[in-house]
C-alpha cells in the first residue's frame, strides 16, 4: 500500500502526576527529515523520539511537538541567583557608604531588588516521562501512518487511473506504428513524383525497398515493449506493500525517455500527438508521486 507523506495527529496521555501531550505533523521531503520539540528539562529523550518516530516512518519532513506537565500541586523548584545577589549588596553597599547611611543591605533590601530568587516547575525523571511518553508517541504515530495511509489510496487510485490511460495510449502507438511502412511508400511515392514531375517511372521494388528501410529506422517496437514493462512494474508497486514513491518516480524517468525516444522516431501525426498526451499525463502522475512515501 502507498502512503502519502502528509498527515497530522495528536495523542495525549495521563499517569498522575504527569500529563503528556504529542503532536505530529509531516510534509514532504526526499528524505526523512525530522524535527523534535521537547521542554527544555528533558533533552536526554530526544534521541528515543527520533528512533521511535525513524522505525515508521521513511520519508517526509517531520515535525514532533511534545509537552509535558505535572499535575497542580507538584512542588516547584526555587533557586538563587547567587552572582546577582552579590552583585546587588556590594552596590547598595557602596551607595550607603556614598550617602553616609549607617544601615547595612539586608536580605529583605536583597530581594526588594527582584530578580534573586527563580522559581521553576520541577522536573519528573525523565524515566517517568518516557514510560507515560512511549505509548502516547506510539498512538500519535498509529493516527499518522493511518491518515497517510488513506491519502495514500486516494492517490493510487488517481494514478491508477493515469497509468491505464497511457497504456491505452500505447495500444493506439501500436496499431498506428504497424502502419508505418504503407505510410513512408505513400509519402516516398508523393515525393519523388513531385521532384520529378511524373518524367522518372518508379521502381515498385526499390520504392517498396526504401519504404521499408524509412520504416526499419522509426522502429519503436523495443521503447514500446519497455515503456509495457515499466507500466506493468508500476502497477504492482501501486498494490504492492512496500514504500514506493522513489521506485516509481525512478520509472516515471524511464518512461519519459521512452516516448521521447518514440516522438523523435515516430513520423505519424497521430501516432506524435498520443506521444504528446501521455507526456503531459506523465507529468500530472510526477506531481502526484512527489507525495508518496
Amino acid at each position: 500500500m502507498v502512503r502519502s507523506m502528509t498527515g497530522f495527529a495528536a495523542a495525549a496521555a495521563e499517569a498522575p502526576p504527569l500529563a503528556v501531550g504529542v503532536e505530529i505533523r509531516s510534509t514532504n521531503s526526499r528524505f526523512l527529515d525530522l524535527a523534535v520539540r521537547l521542554p527544555a528539562a528533558y533533552p536526554d529523550l530526544e534521541e528515543r523520539v527520533r528512533r521511535a518516530v525513524s522505525e515508521r516512518i521513511l520519508r517526509g519532513r517531520v515535525e514532533v511537538r511534545i509537552q509535558v506537565e505535572e499535575a497542580a500541586g507538584a512542588r516547584p523548584l526555587v533557586e538563587a541567583d547567587l552572582p546577582r545577589a552579590r552583585a546587588v549588596h556590594q552596590a547598595l553597599a557602596l551607595l550607603g557608604e556614598a550617602l553616609g547611611l549607617p544601615e547595612r543591605p539586608t536580605l529583605a533590601m536583597l530581594l526588594a531588588a527582584g530578580g534573586i530568587l527563580k522559581t521553576t516547575a520541577a522536573a519528573a525523571d525523565p524515566e517517568a516521562v518516557w514510560a507515560v511518553l512511549e505509548g502516547c508517541l506510539a498512538r500519535a504515530l498509529d493516527g499518522l501512518e493511518a491518515m497517510r495511509a488513506a491519502e495514500g489510496e486516494r492517490l493510487a487510485a488517481d494514478l491508477t487511473a493515469r497509468v491505464e490511460t497511457i497504456a491505452a495510449a500505447l495500444r493506439e502507438i501500436r496499431g498506428t506504428a504497424s502502419e508505418l511502412v504503407p505510410l513512408y511508400r505513400q509519402r516516398l511515392e508523393a515525393r519523388i513524383a513531385a521532384l520529378t514531375q511524373g518524367l522518372v517511372e518508379l521502381d515498385p521494388g526499390r520504392v517498396a525497398q526504401e519504404a521499408a528501410f524509412l520504416a526499419d529506422r522509426a522502429d519503436i517496437s523495443e521503447e514500446l515493449v519497455r515503456a509495457e514493462s515499466h507500466l506493468a512494474e508500476f502497477r504492482r508497486l501501486l498494490s504492492g506493500p512496500q514504500a514506493a514513491g522513489r521506485p516509481l518516480g525512478f520509472l516515471l524517468q524511464e518512461l519519459h525517455r521512452e516516448f521521447n525516444t518514440m516522438g523523435a522516431k515516430v513520423g505519424s501525426a497521430s501516432a506524435s500527438q498520443s506521444i504528446v498526451a501521455v507526456k503531459s499525463e506523465l507529468e500530472k502522475i510526477r506531481e502526484q508521486v512527489q507525495n508518496l512515501e
